[in-house]
Parts: C-alpha cells; sequence; structure tokens
C-alpha cells in the first residue's frame, strides 16, 4: 500500500463520496419511484370509482351508463384498459381497447410491480393491473362485481426513465464537484507541510537557524518540538568544536614536543621519525575536521567555480608535464557541502590524477534520479587493478605501491576524500576510465538553490 498522504486522502474521499452517491442514487430512485407508483395508483382508483358510479342493474345484470371519455380506452391497445367482471359469471364489460383480451387473475404473475398485477396486454406489452373488489344494490339485488383498471408497463418505466437520467447526471457532476473540492482540500491542509518541508531544507542549507511561527495550530507543536531539536544541536554543536579545539591544543604541545626530541637522532632514523609525527598530525587533523563536519549546517557551492579554481592551482603543474585538462560541468550544478570540505575532496582526487596521468584528464559532473551530484575525475594514466580499488580507500595503501613502486603518496589523499563524502551522505568509489587509467567518482547529495 503505498504511503503518500495524498494518495490515501483522495482515495479515501473517493470511496466516501461513491458510497455517499450510491446511497443517494438508491434513496432518491426509491423516493421517485413510490411517487410514481402513488401516482398511477391514483389514476387507476378514480378510473374505478368512475366506472363503479356509472353502473346500474337492469334486468338482473350490470349495466354501464357512460364509458369513460379518454380516448385511449376507445383505441385497440391504446394505453388504458378497463374491464368489469360480475361475481355471478356474466359476461364481463371491458373497453375497447382491450380488444378481444379478457382480465383475469387466473393469468395473473405472482410477481407485483410497484403494487400492480402483471399480464400480457393484447399488443403483446405487459399491462399493470388495479383490481378492486365491490357491489352494488341491495338485499336480493345486490351485485358483487371486480373492476380492472389497468395501464402499460412500459409507460411506467418511460417516466421513471425520465428521471433516473438526469438523476444519474446530477451524481455524477456532484461526485465530480466533490471530488475536486477533496483534491483542494487536500491541496490546502497539506500546503502548511510543505512550507516546514521548504522551511526544514533551508535550515539544512544553513539559510535559517530555526522555524518561524505561525501556521495551523495543529502544525505548532511540531514547529517547537524541531526548534527545540535544533536548540539541542546547537548546543552539541558548540560543546563539539570545544572538546576539537581541546584536543587539538593537547595534541600541539605533544607533537611539537616530539618533532624537537627526535632532532638528536640519527639521520635515518630522524626522517623516520619526523615522517610518523607528520602523519600522526595529518590523521589527528583528519579527525577533528571529520568531527566538525559531523556537526556544522551544511551550505551549497558550485561545482564548477570550485573545479575552476583547483584547475588553475594545478596548471603550472599539468603545464610542465604536457598534460591536457577537459572540464564539463554544468554551472548550475551545486552541492550542499561546505566549500573548504568539498575542495579538500576533489583537490585530493585531483593531486592523485596529476601525479599518474600521462597526457590529458578530464573531470565531468552529472545529477542521477535521486538528486545526487556524480563528479568523474578520469585520467589517462597506467591504472590500477580492479581488486585493488577497495584497498586504494583505506588508509595508508597509495595506487603507486602497485607492483611494489615506491612513489611519494602517503595514502591518505582518497581515504580522506571517501570519509567527507561519507560525512555528507555520499560515496566514493573508482573505476576503470575510457582513456585506460583511473576514473574516480566522487557523489555528493545535490542542491537546487543557488550556490553560497
Amino acid at each position: 500500500m503505498t504511503r503518500s498522504l495524498r494518495f490515501r486522502l483522495a482515495a479515501g474521499a473517493l470511496v466516501s463520496i461513491c458510497l455517499a452517491l450510491w446511497l443517494a442514487w438508491f434513496v432518491l430512485g426509491h423516493l421517485f419511484e413510490d411517487y410514481v407508483a402513488d401516482q398511477y395508483a391514483a389514476e387507476m382508483t378514480a378510473v374505478s370509482d368512475a366506472l363503479a358510479a356509472r353502473l346500474t342493474v337492469q334486468q338482473g345484470g350490470l349495466s354501464l351508463a357512460s364509458e369513460p371519455s379518454d380516448p385511449r380506452f376507445q383505441i385497440p391497445a391504446g394505453g388504458l384498459y378497463w374491464q368489469i367482471s360480475p361475481a355471478d359469471g356474466q359476461r364481463p364489460l371491458r373497453s375497447r381497447s382491450l380488444w378481444d383480451q379478457e382480465l383475469s387473475k387466473d393469468v395473473f404473475s405472482q410477481d407485483l410491480y410497484c403494487g400492480f398485477f402483471q399480464t400480457e396486454g393484447p399488443g403483446g406489452g405487459v399491462l399493470l393491473v388495479s383490481v378492486k373488489q365491490m357491489s352494488i344494490g341491495e338485499g336480493e339485488a345486490r351485485k358483487s362485481f371486480t373492476i380492472y383498471a389497468a395501464f402499460s408497463k412500459e409507460d411506467m418505466e418511460d417516466a421513471l426513465a425520465t428521471y433516473h437520467w438526469p438523476l444519474v447526471l446530477m451524481l455524477i457532476a456532484i461526485g465530480t464537484l466533490l471530488f475536486l473540492a477533496a483534491l483542494v482540500q487536500t491541496l490546502v491542509g497539506f500546503s502548511p507541510l510543505l512550507r516546514l518541508r521548504r522551511d526544514v531544507a533551508d535550515i539544512r542549507a544553513g539559510r535559517l537557524s530555526s522555524l518561524g511561527p505561525g501556521g495551523p495550530s495543529e502544525v505548532t507543536p511540531l514547529v517547537n518540538e524541531i526548534n527545540l531539536l535544533l536548540s539541542e544541536r546547537e548546543t552539541a554543536v558548540e560543546r563539539a568544536r570545544a572538546r576539537a579545539s581541546d584536543l587539538a591544543h593537547g595534541l600541539k604541545t605533544p607533537l611539537t614536543v616530539l618533532s624537537h626530541l627526535v632532532e638528536d637522532l640519527p639521520d635515518d632514523r630522524r626522517e623516520t621519525a619526523l615522517q610518523q609525527i607528520e602523519l600522526v598530525r595529518q590523521r589527528a587533523d583528519r579527525q577533528l575536521q571529520a568531527a566538525r563536519m559531523g556537526v556544522e549546517q551544511m551550505t551549497t557551492t558550485s561545482l564548477l567555480g570550485l573545479s575552476g579554481k583547483l584547475v588553475s592551482v594545478l596548471s603550472p603543474v599539468m603545464k610542465d608535464r604536457g598534460i591536457g585538462f577537459d572540464l564539463d560541468i554544468d554551472p548550475s550544478l551545486t552541492v550542499q557541502a561546505d566549500p573548504a570540505d568539498a575542495a579538500e575532496a576533489i583537490g585530493n582526487i585531483l593531486d592523485n590524477a596529476v601525479r599518474f596521468a600521462q597526457r590529458r584528464i578530464e573531470l565531468s559532473a552529472s545529477r542521477d534520479d535521486t538528486g545526487m551530484i556524480l563528479l568523474r575525475i578520469a585520467d589517462d594514466g597506467p591504472g590500477v587493478r580492479p581488486e585493488r580499488y577497495a584497498a586504494m580507500l583505506k588508509r595508508g595503501v597509495s595506487g603507486d605501491q602497485e607492483d611494489g613502486k615506491d612513489g611519494a603518496g602517503t595514502g591518505l589523499g582518497l581515504a580522506i576524500s571517501g570519509d567527507i563524502a561519507t560525512a555528507y551522505g555520499g560515496e566514493l568509489s573508482l573505476a576503470r576510465s575510457r582513456m585506460g587509467g583511473l576514473e574516480a567518482v566522487l557523489r555528493l547529495p545535490g542542491s537546487t538553490s543557488a550556490a553560497a
């Protein structure tokens, strides 16, 4: 089942509207059907009463002084019918519209339609019949008889159809309007949440420090809780920065002392010791920087502007070695990362590419379906075996150590870039470039806002 609240509310509104319209159709349809049936029943009762009022007894039998004036009674299968059947078995009186057909309860259908009996009419259609038992006279002269008043079932169905179709169209129109109103209500109801989402994105990007007041009362508790969380986060930031500063000062003095103490060592050991001290200093700085990245607010950085600056710094080295550079980055692409962190991550990868490239380095960027920015830095160097890619992202492992080579790399550059990417929710991966060398893909969260 989908997790979208909009879809759930829209589906719930659609189901509720359909049920309500079906109930309205059922109730209104039956009410109108009863109304039409009552009208026909009243008309048939009036016909029966009019016939009974015109009956007389002559020579021991029933006689009709005059027939109803409605012309439909005079036309065969004219749509209105009557018949008077004496209880003593005498020949019944009937309208010309019945032609040669005689009505009898014996042939009536057992299924009533809106309270009327059903039987086949002279034209082959179905008749709806109202039956009324009556009598005339008193004592031995009393005559009992049955009056049948009938009409075409098709007439009643046509009358119902003239109501049902407009009712259907009206209910469809009402249902459409109600569903559109529900959609509008959903959009209006969710607008405070969308505004809250934008404000939280601005806080994450560093453009706001807290959520402002206002909005519906239902959202106010959530806003207050988020502001409290931001306040606690800011307190944690200050504590982390204080601890990082204390750690930096605490390491600086021992490392300085060690640097002076190793000066008295022999040259070969002094150089090794100084390298190890520097390695400790770099790793400590890296950890302090990682701690700072974990707590400070993100800003947006222009990828093209930052990459262009780094390429400019490395241009003299590339020019001396005859290395060309292709830069293909859309100016609108920005990443949600601190400029210093992004510069270090990209700079370490570029430095690695410059060291091993022979003639060309390519730098391009694109946005994937998830909104992440993929920065690709490829060179045409000797490359590295694929099985060493994972090891190269670990600290102390350098690509120039392959095949027993000793290079100037410390094995920290790519590891540091990977740490920075991970701290921002991204990653660093390695692959073989189309030029035969190494391709590093730096994945960082993208931003649609203007660069900071």
